[in-house]
This record gives structure tokens, sequence and C-alpha cells, in this order.
């Protein structure tokens, strides 16, 4: 069956708040966004390509989001052991799910979509069923996703206009930089530092989705 939890970190109430301040902003930026770029895509698209990447791209980013809030701003204990595999399950989900946008607007790379969404399985499988005792491979994968994705599929990432691959790599570098925070638990607001970044990680390879749409 599925692994006990242990208790959570316990925070300060002003830890609480500036995580939750990071996240209803989050959410606020993230809801308003993916609508906007979807129908970007609508207007812009001839081939239909970037509608379906927005789409799953969009879909993806929201549950990340979405799942985060809720684990880290939800104060019920009765579901945290739902609603913390379910957070770090949805990354997964997101890193794969924004490698298959770009892929498809670029047409290349397909088998590399294919493996990195097994990857993702893989990855929701170890988070429900174990998401505390295998904290370390957890967060190799999702570092490995990633800059393993941007090296095997330079193909696709060459294809996009330069401003978009540099918002990618700046999304990147972000994403990684935040890891540090995340692990330091003895800084204080480490989680709103960590959340902070991944906000700006996550809306740098927005940026980077957009402009390729535009430029399709």
């Amino acid at each position: 069956m599925f692994e006990r939890l242990p208790i959570r970190l316990k925070y300060t109430r002003a830890e609480y708040i500036s995580d939750a301040v990071v996240h209803v902003l989050g959410l606020a930026l993230v809801t308003s966004a993916v609508p906007v770029l979807i129908v970007l895509s609508v207007l812009v698209d001839g081939r239909g390509y970037a509608v379906v990447a927005s789409s799953i791209y969009g879909a993806c980013f929201l549950a990340m989001i979405l799942c985060s809030a809720l684990y880290n701003m939800m104060p019920h204990p009765d579901w945290e052991w739902l609603l913390k595999r379910l957070d770090h399950s949805a990354i997964y989900l997101k890193i794969a799910g924004t490698f298959t946008a770009f892929a498809l607007i670029a047409g290349d790379h397909l088998w590399l979509v294919a493996l990195l969404w097994t990857v993702a399985a893989a990855g929701v499988g170890l988070k429900l069923f174990a998401p505390y005792g295998f904290r370390r491979i957890g967060l190799t994968l999702y570092l490995g996703m990633g800059w393993v994705g941007g090296v095997l599929g330079w193909g696709v990432f060459a294809s996009l206009p330069v401003p978009a691959v540099a918002l990618i790599a700046a999304g990147g570098g972000l994403y990684t930089t935040g890891v540090i925070f995340y692990v330091w638990d003895r800084l204080p607001h480490h989680m709103a530092i960590w959340h902070i970044f991944v906000l700006l990680g996550s809306l740098a390879i927005y940026a980077g989705m957009t402009v390729s749409v535009l430029a399709g």
C-alpha cells in the first residue's frame, strides 16, 4: 500500500503567509496567461500544431501550479497524503508536457517525447507509492528530464527563434538554481524562495513558448 508520510516540516506563520502569497500570485498569472497563449495559437497557427502544443503545455502548467497551491496552502492534515503525491507528480507532467509542446511546434524528436513521458510515468508511480522514501531519486529525475531533454532534443530548440531558446535556457537555469533553496530547509522562508524560482522559471519558459508560437 501507500507509504506512510512523516509529519511535514513545521514553518512559522510568516513563512506560510509568504509561500501563500507566491502561490496566489502564481495562480493568478497562470490562469490568465494560459488562455492568452491558446488564443494566440488559434490566431497565428496555420497547421494546427501550435494549438495542440499550447493546450498540452497549458494543461500541464495549470496542473503543476494548482496542485502545488493545494498542497502548500491547504492546512487539513487528513488530505496531506494525497495532495503531496499530486503536487510532486504534476511536476513530471509539466516537464514532459513542456517538451512535448516545443517538439510539436518544431515537428521533430517525437521519439524523445515518448521517452520523456515514459520517464514521467515512472516518476509519477514513484511519487504515488513512495513520495518521501526516494526524495533524492525523484529530484534527480526532475532535473535529469529537463536537462537531458534539452541536450538530446537540441534539434528541437535549434529550430526555434533565438530569443525563445534564450528564455527556455533561462527558465532551466532558474529551476536548477532554485533547487538549492528547496533542499536548504534550515533557511527561513526557503519554500517561498524555491517557489519564487519555480514561478520565474515557468514564466520564462512560457515567454519562450509564446515567442515560438508567434514565430510559427
